[in-house]
């Protein structure tokens, strides 16, 4: 078994697509929407082939993300290497987004940082 694929519901559908194209080099479907509900959607898919779903609607609820909540904590995005870890999370950071942590070597072992990315959820980047 693997984990098909994880969802994010996102306010700004285009800006977040955006972000992973330009940062994380996916590449993403046509745009999926359904005129009964106004969801709207994109698959965005890694080179791995692992895939994340963004989705939107215009009735959702846009709670508080603080940092330590129950729920999902973060996406994780292996880079290949400290030195891609290392130049991503600079450049995230020069592009006005917050770093969290790091990059720093965890005490279970891995190097990573982890950026409050696309409208406070968390994306960890790592080896």
């Amino acid at each position: 078994m693997h984990i098909e694929h994880v969802a994010v519901y996102v306010n700004d559908l285009e800006r977040a697509r955006t972000f992973f194209e330009t940062y994380f080099d996916v590449t993403s479907n046509d745009q999926y929407h359904n005129p009964t509900t106004s969801f709207r959607s994109y698959f965005l898919t890694f080179d791995s082939g692992a895939r994340l779903e963004l989705m939107t609607r215009p009735d959702m609820d846009d709670l508080e993300k603080p940092i330590n909540r129950t729920g999902y904590a973060h996406i994780a995005v292996s880079v290949g290497s400290k030195e891609a870890v290392n130049e991503l999370t600079a450049r995230l950071k020069n592009d006005g987004y917050q770093v969290i942590s790091g990059p720093r070597t965890t005490g279970d072992g891995y190097y990573e940082s982890c950026v409050a990315a696309i409208e406070g959820n968390q994306i960890e980047i790592t080896v």
